[in-house]
């Protein structure tokens, strides 16, 4: 087959320990999953929970002992982060059990959902998509994944990010509003997932603002750490 131009290549994160790398296909969010967050954000409850969605580009991959850098977005003055534990897909289905879910799950990753928060706020006031301020260019650091074998509890894990040495957002991964297999249940729902899917699946409280020069440290025990500088 000719193609009118090169086929983009496979965007893909590397396994912690291997040679090996995995492929990604969607990167599926989840969106105000922990209490605090949601209360800093104006909601409360154990409210369904709900998706959006990045293009697979919008990673920006980070070797493990490197650090990373991302660009400051355009159109932009209030840019946040969101630190968060990711779910590689490693076996697909539709309508998975929740029962059934966390045999579905590869391994995890330290993500950050970066966020142009003054125009995701300006598109929720009109009643439109988030892509604007959710699915641009550079705004999904990650670090590698680990097999989930090797991440000890999950269900109970520290998470954290730092910026510029403070600490801005600490928490456990026991405070998931909605679980990482309800999470892909209720997902499996809508979407027939695939191997190669990520699932960002929800940050604490404490998300707020970054600049140019400010280095962003995030770390969920078990699974590792991301360090990315805002460029």
């Amino acid at each position: 087959m000719s193609y009118v131009f090169p086929p983009p290549a496979v965007v893909s994160v590397p396994v912690a320990g291997t040679g090996q790398s995995f492929p990604v296909r969607r990167i599926y969010c989840v969106g105000r999953n922990y209490v605090e967050h949601a209360k800093e954000m104006g909601f409360t409850g154990r409210e369904p929970p709900f998706f959006f969605m990045k293009p697979a580009d919008a990673l920006v991959v980070v070797a493990e002992g490197s650090t990373g850098e991302m660009p400051y977005p355009a159109g932009t003055s209030d840019l946040h982060h969101e630190i968060e534990l990711v779910a590689a897909i490693g076996k697909g289905g539709r309508n998975i059990q929740a029962a059934d879910a966390m045999g579905h799950i590869y391994g995890y990753a330290v993500g950050l959902d970066m966020t142009r928060r003054d125009l995701q706020g300006e598109a929720k006031k009109q009643g439109r998509p988030w892509e604007i301020g959710k699915g641009f260019d550079a705004s999904a650091p990650i670090g590698p994944i680990r097999p989930a074998a090797a991440c000890g509890n999950i269900a109970d894990a520290a998470i954290a990010l730092d910026v510029n040495g403070a600490t801005r957002q600490s928490s456990r991964t026991s405070k998931l509003i909605w679980n990482l297999a309800e999470i892909i249940e209720h997902l499996s729902a809508f979407w027939a997932l695939e191997p190669g899917d990520l699932v960002f699946t929800g940050t604490p409280e404490g998300v707020a603002a970054v600049v140019r020069g400010d280095l962003m440290e995030g770390r969920i025990d078990g699974v590792g750490g991301l360090k990315i500088r805002v460029t």
